[in-house]
């Protein structure tokens, strides 16, 4: 069957038909796991809706600080100044800076990640945009360039005053993969389990450092609007999976103190999020269809040297599939009709869809592996006389 589909760059995956498997459930009001791989959603709830993301927001401020540390506007040893907005502004979570402090920007990343300060946020906002608005001009643009739709900064760090600060699961996760992916050399902050500031011992909030083996990252946070969420990554055996959960809500702690319900509320925030990741890496498994330019089939060309061009796909081709849809999994093959000459080598011709039970679908690029040109003036005329003869007895 010939249909005639848009070729693409990059793998496609049809986010909105995700499925809600009955293995993966959880009282979290937004969830998404993703492949760390291919950006693959594998489960989600609720995923695509804006919601305040609390402190999770503050990996767009680390992505900023990241892009310049990479592109070398700014070093590690180099210091930023706290200003009084710094210190007067703080609020929830701090790292207890100072006015008039110059702080070591690897200092603030340890602040923003372990301790999820709210004014070392500040004093990175304002080091890097002059003033926080400015900063935050800074997020929106960004946020925009790596596709996150659903997203919206009002501040560098979350906090609900001033409201509108807002971001999807979905974009969470993708800004999450992007930092793994592009900032490899700053990741392993995310991991580290505690930092001493202001003769002050603090301990990193995402738990499921501790509770999960191969959990590396990345971020939690927590406002009365969004309830208890987190954004966390592992990786087991090669195989990364990012996890997003917001709006979890623990009204028994009510009755505790502050400082107690906060403790049970991230024990049980970290158990949850384990418990998922868990059961992704037990549920879920990667199956590689065709490796990258392996000849996949050929397609009927007319008018060119050819009658047929061999095709392939650019990249591995590995969906991600819970273990009970890989007996239903389909592959079909479907090009752009019809294909004329000439077409060059590594055009797209095509696309690749793969179906499965529970599954979201993908679609592949499908890509010509040689070039057929179309062919000179005796050739021309010999395809006519062909064609006429074809008619004729046809």
């Amino acid at each position: 069957m010939h249909r005639r589909l848009a070729g693409a760059l990059a793998f496609v995956v049809a986010l909105l038909a995700t499925p809600a498997f009955a293995i993966m459930s959880t009282t979290a009001e937004h969830a998404l796991l993703m492949d760390g791989a291919t950006g693959q959603v594998l489960w989600a709830k609720d995923a695509f809706t804006p919601m305040p993301p609390a402190s999770m927001s503050k990996l767009m401020t680390l992505e900023l600080l990241f892009q310049r540390l990479k592109d070398g506007r700014l070093h590690l040893d180099d210091r930023l100044p706290v200003s009084q907005r710094a210190w007067a502004e703080r609020s929830g979570s701090e790292c207890f800076v100072a006015i008039g402090d110059r702080m070591r920007i690897e200092d603030l990343i340890r602040c923003i990640i372990i301790v999820s300060g709210n004014d070392s946020c500040i004093t990175v906002a304002e080091g890097i945009g002059g003033t926080v608005e400015g900063f935050v001009d800074m997020m929106n643009a960004r946020a925009r360039e790596l596709g996150l739709r659903n997203s919206h900064f009002v501040n560098p760090d979350g906090l609900p005053d001033p409201p509108g600060q807002m971001m999807s699961a979905y974009d969470l996760a993708t800004l999450a993969r992007h930092i793994i992916t592009t900032y490899p050399q700053y990741y392993h902050y995310f991991s580290e389990r505690d930092f001493v500031w202001s003769g002050i011992h603090q301990p990193n909030r995402n738990t499921v450092l501790e509770k999960f083996s191969g959990a590396d990252g990345l971020k939690t946070g927590h406002i009365d609007a969004s309830g208890y969420g987190i954004t966390v990554s592992a990786n087991r055996g090669g195989r990364r999976l990012i996890l997003v959960l917001n709006g979890l809500r623990y009204p028994d702690l009510d009755r505790d103190s502050p400082q107690r319900r906060d403790w049970f509320a991230e024990q049980r925030r970290g158990d949850e999020a384990a418990r998922l990741l868990e059961t992704g890496y037990r549920e879920f498994r990667q199956y590689r269809l065709y490796k990258a330019n392996e000849i996949i089939g050929k397609a009927q060309v007319t008018g060119g040297t050819e009658s047929e061009v061999p095709v392939t796909v650019k990249s591995d081709v590995m969906p991600t599939l819970q273990v009970d849809s890989r007996p239903g999994l389909k592959v079909a093959v479907h090009y752009n009709s019809p294909l004329k000459a000439p077409i060059a080598q590594g055009q797209t011709v095509g696309a690749l869809s793969i179906t499965a039970p529970d599954f979201p679908g993908m679609t592949v690029p499908v890509v010509a592996a040689a070039a057929v040109p179309e062919p000179g003036l005796l050739g021309k005329i010999l395809l006519r006389f062909e064609s006429l003869i074809f008619r004729k007895h046809g």
